[in-house]
This record gives C-alpha cells, sequence and structure tokens, in this order.
C-alpha cells in the first residue's frame, strides 16, 4: 500500500568543474620548461635554430588567454614534429576535454602517459575524462595511478571520491574526502573546493543512512559559503528524515530565497509542511513547485493526498492519476489493448476488469465498488493478489475472481481499484460507506470458533505491525511489548498477525495474555473468521483494520501524527468505515497518548459490557 509522499528530492549533485582543474592546470605550467630542450630542424630565419620549448609556452599563452583554436594549432604542430611529446599531447588532451570530447581527450592523454608514465597530474586529469565518459572503474584506477605518484594529493582524493560514489562504494568515498579535507593542500585551500569536499562527503553519508553525520557534513559546507543552495537543499532533506520538520523547513525557506526559480525546495518544503499536517501550506508549495515545472510527477501527485485529507475528494481523485507516472516507485499502469473506463462509457452488456494497483488493504477498502460497478450493467472481473481471492469471491458484485498472475478471461475495458472513487466522482456527500459489505466462510468461523474454545471474556483481536515493507511502516507500526502494559486484564486477546517479527516473537513467547495463531492463518478468508468472532478488533493501519471495518466489526485504528489521506485530519470516526474509531498520536512518533486512550476505552467498554 503506497500513500505516502513521495520523498523530498535530492539537490542537483554534479560533478567536479572543469574550470578548477583548468586554473590548477595553469598553475602547473606556469613556468613551463623542458629539461631538455628540443630543437627543430628548420629555421624561422636563417639565423635562428627554433626551440620546441618556445613553441609551447607560446601555445600555453594561447591557450591561457582563450585562443583555443591557435593553441590547438600550435599543439598539433608540435605533434607532427615530435609524436611523443608528453606535454603537447596531454594539452591537446585538455582541449578536447573542455570542449566535451572526452573520448579523444583519454586518447590523447593516455598517449601523454605513454611517453611520461610518472606524471602525477596527466593521470589525473585522465581520470577526469573517463568519469566524464561514465568510465568510473578506470577512472578510479587512475585517480589511483595519481595518488600512488603524489600520496598528498588532495584534488585526486577529492574527484576519486566522486567516481566512487556512482559505482555505490560510499564507505571509499568519504575516506576520500577525509584525506582531500585532512591534507587541505593549495589546491585545495580555495573555499570553493573544501566546500564541495564537505558537501560531497554529506551526500555519501545520506546514501548510507547515517543522518547525523550528514547533516554535520552539510553544515560545514554551509559555514564555508552560507550561499550554497544545494548543501542547503540537502539540508532540509536530512532534517526531514531526523522527524525535524520545523527546521527543514527553514533550510528549504533559506535555499528558496537563493534559488526562486529552483522547483526541488518548493516541492521538499511541501513534503515537510504536509508531515507537520500544514496542508493548506503543502499545496502552496506543490503549486510553486508545479509553476516552476509543471511535468514534476512529486508534486502533483503529493498534492492530491494533501487535498484528499483534507476531504478535497474531487479534486484529489483527479491530481492522484499522477501515480503512473512515477517511474521509480509506486504503481505501474497495465499495458492493455483493451480501455480504461473511468465512469464516461456505458458498461451494459461489457466485461469490466477490475484490477487491484496497490496493496492488501487497498484491494479490501476499494472493492466495496464492485456493486456499483455491477449496476451499471456490466460483468465484473476481479484481480486481486492470491490472499485475497478466497475472502472475496463470494463479493457483490463480482462474477469472476482472478488470482494476480493468473490468466485473464476477455473483457472489454478495465478500472484500476483505485481509480473507482474517480469514476464514481466520489465526495463526502455520496461516500459509499455501507456498515459492512464483507461476508466471512460459516464453515471458517465454526471451525475457528471450535480452535479458540469456549469463551471466558470479551476477545480482543489485536494488529500491532504490519509489512516491514511499506515505505510508512516505521511510522504506523509498534512492538507488542510498547502495547501490552496498556491492555487491561479482563480480557481475551487475540493476536491476528500472521506475520511476527523477532522482537514481538520473543515478547509473545514471555507472556500468556496475548494468542497467536499466525502459522495457522492460510489467508484472508483465516483471518476473516477469527475476525468475525471478537468483539473489538484493536490495529494499526494495515490490512487487517480494513478487513475487520469491511466485516462491519467495532475496529479500533491507532494512527501516526500524519494520517494516511483515507482517514482525513482530526476527525475520531472515519467516513468510509462506520464501525471504525480513530485514535491519533498528537505528536509525532509518540504513542502514549494513543496507547491511555485505548486502555481508558477498553476499561469504559468493559464497564458498560459487563
Amino acid at each position: 500500500m503506497r500513500h505516502d509522499e513521495i520523498s523530498p528530492r535530492g539537490a542537483r549533485r554534479g560533478n567536479p568543474q572543469h574550470a578548477p582543474i583548468l586554473q590548477e592546470q595553469w598553475s602547473n605550467y606556469n613556468n613551463f620548461a623542458v629539461n631538455e630542450p628540443e630543437k627543430m630542424n628548420q629555421q624561422r630565419n636563417p639565423c635562428q635554430i627554433i626551440d620546441i620549448n618556445d613553441i609551447l609556452k607560446e601555445g600555453l599563452s594561447f591557450h591561457r588567454k582563450g585562443f583555443i583554436a591557435r593553441a590547438k594549432s600550435t599543439y598539433e604542430g608540435i605533434i607532427k614534429i615530435n609524436p611523443n611529446h608528453a606535454n603537447a599531447l596531454f594539452l591537446l588532451g585538455v582541449i578536447h576535454a573542455q570542449k566535451n570530447n572526452h573520448q579523444q581527450a583519454v586518447d590523447h592523454i593516455s598517449k601523454a602517459i605513454a611517453c611520461q608514465p610518472n606524471n602525477a597530474y596527466f593521470h589525473f586529469v585522465l581520470g577526469n575524462s573517463l568519469k566524464e565518459l561514465g568510465r568510473f572503474d578506470e577512472s578510479i584506477s587512475s585517480y589511483d595511478q595519481a595518488i600512488a605518484l603524489k600520496p598528498d594529493y588532495a584534488e585526486a582524493y577529492l574527484h576519486r571520491g566522486a567516481a566512487l560514489h556512482e559505482v555505490n562504494q560510499f564507505e571509499r568515498e568519504i575516506w576520500n574526502y577525509d584525506q582531500a579535507i585532512a591534507l587541505n593542500l593549495p589546491n585545495l585551500s580555495d573555499t570553493a573546493r573544501r566546500t564541495e569536499a564537505h558537501f560531497k562527503r554529506g551526500s555519501a553519508m545520506k546514501e548510507l543512512k547515517r543522518w547525523r553525520e550528514a547533516l554535520v557534513s552539510y553544515d560545514q559546507a554551509i559555514t564555508l559559503n552560507p550561499h550554497h543552495a544545494e548543501a542547503l537543499c540537502n539540508r532540509g532533506n536530512i532534517l526531514n528524515e531526523l522527524k525535524q520538520l520545523e527546521e527543514a523547513v527553514a533550510s528549504y525557506n533559506k535555499t528558496i530565497e537563493l534559488e526562486p526559480s529552483y522547483a526541488e525546495p518548493y516541492y521538499n518544503r511541501g513534503v515537510a509542511l504536509a508531515g507537520l499536517n500544514r496542508m493548506d501550506e503543502a499545496i502552496a508549495s506543490y503549486d510553486q513547485a508545479i509553476a516552476l515545472k509543471p511535468d514534476y510527477m512529486g508534486a502533483h501527485y503529493n498534492k492530491s493526498l494533501a487535498l484528499l485529507v483534507k476531504g478535497e475528494l474531487a479534486a484529489g481523485w483527479e491530481l492522484y492519476e499522477w501515480r503512473w507516472k512515477n517511474e521509480n516507485d509506486g504503481p505501474k499502469q497495465r499495458d492493455f489493448s483493451q480501455p480504461l473506463w473511468l465512469g464516461k462509457e456505458p458498461l451494459q452488456g461489457k466485461t469490466i476488469l477490475l484490477h487491484n494497483d496497490q496493496g492488501l488493504g487497498d484491494a479490501i477498502h476499494f472493492c466495496r465498488y464492485t456493486r456499483h460497478v455491477a449496476a451499471l450493467g456490466g460483468t465484473v472481473v476481479l484481480e486481486v493478489q492470491q490472499p485475497l481471492t478466497s475472502l472475496l469471491k463470494h463479493l457483490q458484485g463480482v462474477d469472476t475472481v482472478i488470482a494476480r498472475g493468473q490468466a485473464l478471461p476477455d473483457f472489454d475495458c478495465h478500472c484500476p481499484l483505485l481509480s473507482l472513487p474517480l469514476a464514481f466522482g466520489t465526495t463526502l456527500d455520496n461516500m459509499p460507506n455501507e456498515r459492512r459489505y464483507l461476508s466471512s466462510d460459516p464453515e471458517k468461523i465454526r471451525l475457528w470458533d471450535k480452535r479458540l474454545g469456549r469463551k471466558t471474556a470479551k476477545r480482543i483481536g489485536l494488529v500491532w505491525s504490519g509489512n516491514e515493507q511499506h515505505s510508512n511502516d516505521h511510522n504506523r507500526s509498534v512492538t507488542l511489548a510498547q502495547l501490552l502494559p496498556y491492555l487491561p486484564s479482563s480480557f481475551h486477546y487475540v493476536s491476528l498477525q500472521k506475520e511476527l517479527r523477532a522482537v514481538d516473537r520473543a515478547t509473545l513467547n514471555q507472556q500468556s495474555m496475548v494468542e497467536h495463531y499466525g502459522e495457522e492463518l492460510r489467508d484472508f478468508s483465516d483471518t476473516a473468521a477469527l475476525c468475525e468472532l471478537m468483539d473489538l478488533v484493536v490495529s494499526v493501519d494495515t490490512s487487517v483494520a480494513h478487513l475487520s471495518a469491511a466485516l462491519g466489526k467495532p475496529t479500533w485504528i491507532l494512527l501516526p501524527f500524519k494520517p494516511d489521506w483515507r482517514w482525513l485530519l482530526d476527525r475520531p470516526e472515519s467516513v468510509w468505515y462506520p464501525t471504525a474509531r480513530l485514535y491519533r498520536q498528537n505528536k509525532r512518533g509518540e504513542w502514549g497518548n494513543v496507547f491511555e486512550s485505548i486502555r481508558d476505552d477498553l476499561l469504559q467498554w468493559h464497564g458498560q459490557t459487563a
């Protein structure tokens, strides 16, 4: 189930620029001299022997002044006289690098190295062109050679770190930046290069999710250059990861002051504001990102979630279709030859395929629309994940249930389940919120009733964690150990979880209050039967919460501070499930108030039903 915002976007992380390289080159060659001056066999005039060194100096002078064509012609002239002139070959390679002709740069500089293999700078510049060509392993080898010849070569450490980033060797990357920073030699003494070292070190730490170390590096980069917009933007992203959202917003604001035409900080600020439940401000920030970048998928999609959680459903459903444009994460659009149905074309006499495009909980939530589709005269084929097929085979309005991956029957059109609210123009005023739209297998209920044994107290089903792979799981799941102290002893508690995490298994083994049947739950039809036998289900926001509520069971749902859009904001009840009660964190990451409310309400409920 993917309904959380798409994460903040990183700043533009480019390779080291050529300008500093060339600046270092001119520094290295300002006092250029050849140990053994070469004499040409021809004369400029009858009285003068021409020194190749003088010609090279002349070419360098043209090069420094920006007369690239004349410098190139001069170097080529030297090479015609001496094809193995290392410095002329090298400088001709530099000109090709300046023109982004990196393969030609590699060819010429490689020849220079063959003539003069112990020149660290040649290896360094070769590494830069190889990196530009995407030949990162070869680039790293060239930097290795440069550093072997010149162990204090700070610039080579810096560039080798950038190449290592491209092959995901982040630990080695960080070590190289540390070396560059520690050496702090003249070629790193300018503020821009030291800033770059700290900035890139922060980006490598970010890749390793070492958030606090990344924050330190970005702060150091910003101290060196308070106007470094990319460092400020990335710093905001790290603060977002650390849940320091107010500080993240401040960092994005500074980025925007520096680069008001840069779409990413507006988008990232929107994510942070949404995390603070400041939805109007988040929408305004997404709108600013979209104004700068009209095809900004993440901004359109995240804006849809902000609209939906505010209850502005009509506008939200329209924008929610942007989910298909996310190439890296989220649902993938099915490549059917049959047309997409979004409520406009008649269905009378047609077969429509409804297919679940997201998680198990989403299928349970939105399968409620099948009877509404069938009422339009269509024959409904429902495709869902295998664990749901037994549960949904008797769903009202469905003619056929197919497990995802099985061969599909013929159909005339299709619609993803999460596009059905758009197709039916769902608003808060026409919400299809039946008290109960799923049913359980009576035989399974009988078998589970026998398995549970004689009822001696009110039964409460418990679900405290969801799928660990869910992108928002760290916000929605708790451990059994956290929940147990708040459970009054006067009830019979039954775990409705199929999967257990190691930490929860250890807790279960050390207590006798909660019974667990996970290994016996073959699919959702078993879980549904077990839910039917509960007097109440208490669950975090996961598929079993949807299942219990769709069965019409009293269901108490524990929600994080920033809820999934379907639960809206601030309400104690669900607009989708009449039997659900919502318990919300009053502070991000803190479940204390939720657990206390659950405990108090359980005690009150026990008193009322005793």
